[in-house]
């Protein structure tokens, strides 16, 4: 049986501090799991939802994007994913009854961990302009208000239509078709977050903005170099796969300003030798001072270009483009910047140069660390360049591998999700649907905000997520939020995103990846695309929390209709109806999707399309694979200030909170921690366990300021510090972001320290 909700916020003013483990997984894992399991599920429950995840017969997991083998583990799941999916089928519920005792100023006082408890939203809810609390609302009514709004517009361009990764295909199309029929292209998404600055770099590098790998690519890898990437809390499964390499002989040099215990050592939980003794992953740690790494990569490239025969001239000569100038700006790297950038020394360099010389098939994995930075594009291109010398782009074993943090955000972005979409994509609607989509570029996730605070924008319509808890620069995106005239939140529970409203709010339930989907033709199912660029469906197998809940593509199905009426030839009912129908119409559009049901009713579905991984084609303007040579930066700390990085706890997926401890850095009971280096910390004055305000220092003058963070003595880079998001988004501030991709450059925050 499951256990009710926390009453109260637990009291986080004394988190408990013990040393980092120095493994992931193994035991404790299972533990922890089947805990956070029985206290939302029960036993039954549990067993029945936990061995469906990620099965070809059952529903893919709402956590990370990280990709199934073809042969699938019983327990084909991870601690962090079984933990988002009992959130999602927990049996704890969310009534009418909750909102008539919690006003809208109760809610704005809670914790995100004490909103997400509370269980699965079973109603649509209303905030009226005025009213103090959510009350309950008709579906009828609330598709009415969001006509109301959008038809007052003076323009399209002033609503904003906004996707979580966690949305399906089939969803994500149909919104976006909504999106461009009503007029705009203001389709921010969780990635204009994270990977944007990935894509923006492999677009122009390579011709395509997803990773080049499969999982069998890294199991035939003779070299992994992990950067800027914690998979045992953020992609645990990752770590099967980084074992499974190990023990084909790969080497792996984790880039990282923490050690973290995934990277060390797993202990897989799959395996009884596995979970006792576990497997050493990591053969060389760099321990890299934050925003270093397009310094490192720089110089590493210009010791493969003077290492002679190193380069794969063939290659290079066949497939790319821009290789001498890109040469002579490496040859001008310097060995005492380099060192002064990253922190390491020269022995540690010249290591990681030895393996990387030593190799033959070469894979490069990053993450958040190398994407949240002004100079993050700049990076990742230095990445390509490294792999562009020695040829390990299209050949079995090597390749880029940017690891997506979310379950279909690669997905969404496939379906037509972009504010910058490409004049062929929207030739291809226009004329399957007989409508005139907009050309002008919409606004990204910073350009939206910015647009709800400067009065450009009034409606802001979320896909799933938690757009406020997400976001940088708290303070102003709440201001922002509360300008907007109607906000509406598609949710299967409640996050801080619902205490922060417009005028005028609404709350849409819908059913979960877990839950059975039944429309009028039968049962449905969706398709998710993973990290690696494979598609496949997911159905749930579970009664859904309340009658009262639609599906995403029935919610944006039935909002076109109401709000482009009989005006519209697209055919939104039979969409809603028969999913089949959306599938269908997606492979007349997207190309790769050809003879789309037939494909994805294959167990395990089908794996998309890439020139350069599959036929070493390059689809750039060049019509080769492009070397790059912009200038190597890094961020300068000043005096008596560290850089910040923000972060995720072991108990934590995005904003969403499971719990409040981080088992993996040994830190239990609570959030408002910041995480300092032992000497950087005696020259600041900062003791351990001293409570101190994080305040963020930026060209703009304004302060920013994360009140009452506990002091940990931990081992991070010198110059360096670590705090968990949201907390520390306040200190983001929104203009700063990363050059051409535009995403918030949270892991570059310059801080003081004063008393709390």
């Amino acid at each position: 049986m499951a256990t009710k909700p926390p009453a109260g916020d637990p009291v986080q003013d004394a988190p408990q501090v013990a040393s980092p483990k120095r493994a992931a997984a193994g035991l404790p894992a299972i533990g922890h799991t089947l805990k956070i399991a029985h206290q939302q599920m029960g036993l039954a429950r549990t067993a029945r939802t936990l061995l469906k995840v990620n099965q070809k017969d059952g529903f893919d997991c709402p956590g990370c994007a990280w990709p199934e083998g073809d042969k699938r583990h019983t327990a084909e799941f991870c601690e962090n994913g079984a933990k988002a999916v009992a959130e999602e089928a927990t049996l704890r519920r969310v009534t009418p009854e909750f909102f008539a005792a919690h006003p809208l100023a109760d809610l704005a006082t809670r914790s995100g961990y004490w909103l997400g408890q509370q269980g699965r939203i079973t109603q649509p809810m209303y905030l009226p302009e005025g009213g103090d609390r959510y009350e309950a609302v008709s579906w009828e009514r609330a598709f009415a208000v969001i006509a109301e709004e959008l038809t007052a517009l003076a323009s399209p361009d002033e609503a904003l239509f906004y996707t979580s990764g966690r949305t399906s295909n089939e969803a994500a199309f149909l919104f976006q078709l909504f999106a461009r029929e009503f007029g705009t292209n203001n389709l921010p998404d969780c990635s204009n977050m994270c990977h944007e600055s990935s894509g923006s770099a492999l677009n122009e590098t390579i011709g395509i903005g997803k990773g080049s790998v499969s999982l069998e690519d890294l199991h035939q890898a003779e070299l992994i170099i992990v950067a800027g990437q914690n998979p045992g809390t953020n992609h645990p499964r990752m770590l099967s796969a980084l074992e499974q390499a190990k023990s084909a002989g790969a080497k792996i040099i984790s880039v990282n300003p923490l050690p973290e215990a995934g990277t060390e050592r797993f202990k897989n939980p799959q395996n009884p030798l596995g979970m006792f003794k576990g497997t050493a992953l990591t053969d060389l740690f760099l321990q890299i001072r934050i925003g270093g790494d397009q310094a490192l990569f720089r110089l590493l490239n210009k010791l493969v270009i003077e290492a002679g025969g190193a380069t794969d001239e063939a290659f290079i000569a066949e497939h790319t483009h821009g290789y001498e100038e890109f040469a002579a700006a490496a040859k001008e790297a310097d060995w005492a910047e380099t060192l002064t950038a990253t922190g390491l020394t020269r022995p540690e360099i010249e290591q990681a140069l030895a393996m990387i010389l030593a190799s033959k098939r070469t894979i490069v994995c990053w993450a958040m660390g190398l994407t949240q930075h002004k100079h993050a594009v700049a990076t990742i291109r230095e990445v390509v360049n490294l792999l562009l010398l020695r040829g390990d782009i299209g050949r079995p074993g090597a390749g880029v591998c940017p690891v997506r943090g979310h379950s279909n955000v690669q997905g969404d972005r496939t379906m037509g999700i972009f504010e910058r979409p490409a004049p062929a994509f929207l030739d291809a609607l226009d004329k399957e649907f007989g409508i005139t989509s907009p050309r002008g570029h919409g606004f990204d996730v910073v350009r939206s905000i910015q647009a709800l605070r400067d009065g450009e924008a009034k409606v802001l319509f979320a896909m799933g997520g938690n757009f406020v808890g997400a976001t940088p620069d708290t303070e102003v995106t709440e201001a922002a939020i509360r300008r907007a005239s109607l906000t509406v939140h598609v949710s299967t529970k409640l996050n801080r995103s619902h205490a922060v409203t417009g005028r005028r709010a609404l709350i849409l339930p819908t059913l979960g990846r877990t839950d059975k989907d039944v429309q009028e033709s039968g049962k449905q199912f969706v398709t998710v695309e993973d990290s690696m660029g494979m598609v496949h469906s997911s159905r749930g197998n579970l009664a859904p929390a309340s009658p009262h809940l639609l599906s995403e593509p029935a919610i944006v199905a039935r909002m076109a209709r109401a709000v482009l009426g009989t005006a519209s030839t697209t055919p939104w009912e039979e969409f809603e109806r028969d999913y089949a129908t959306i599938r269908h119409r997606i492979s007349r559009v997207i190309p790769g999707f050809e003879d789309f049901n037939a494909r994805v009713a294959r167990p395990g579905g089908f794996q998309l399309p890439h020139a350069p991984r599959d036929e070493r084609r390059f689809p750039t303007k060049t019509g080769k694979a492009n070397f790059t040579a912009a200038p190597v930066e890094y961020p300068r700390i000043p005096a008596g200030r560290l850089l910040l990085q923000t972060l995720r706890s072991h108990d934590q997926y995005n904003t969403t909170i499971y719990g409040l401890d981080d088992r993996y850095r040994g830190i239990t009971g609570g959030r408002r921690v910041v995480m300092v280096n032992p000497e950087d910390a005696a020259e600041l004055g900062l003791a351990d366990g001293a409570y101190t305000d994080l305040v963020g220092e930026w060209k703009d003058g304004v302060e920013r300021r994360a009140p009452g963070f506990r002091v940990v003595h931990y081992p991070t880079a010198r110059g360096c510090a670590a705090a968990y998001y949201p907390e520390t988004n306040v200190l983001v501030p929104l203009d700063s972001t990363a050059d051409t991709s535009n995403t918030p450059a949270s892991k570059s925050v310059v801080i003081r320290f004063e008393p709390a």
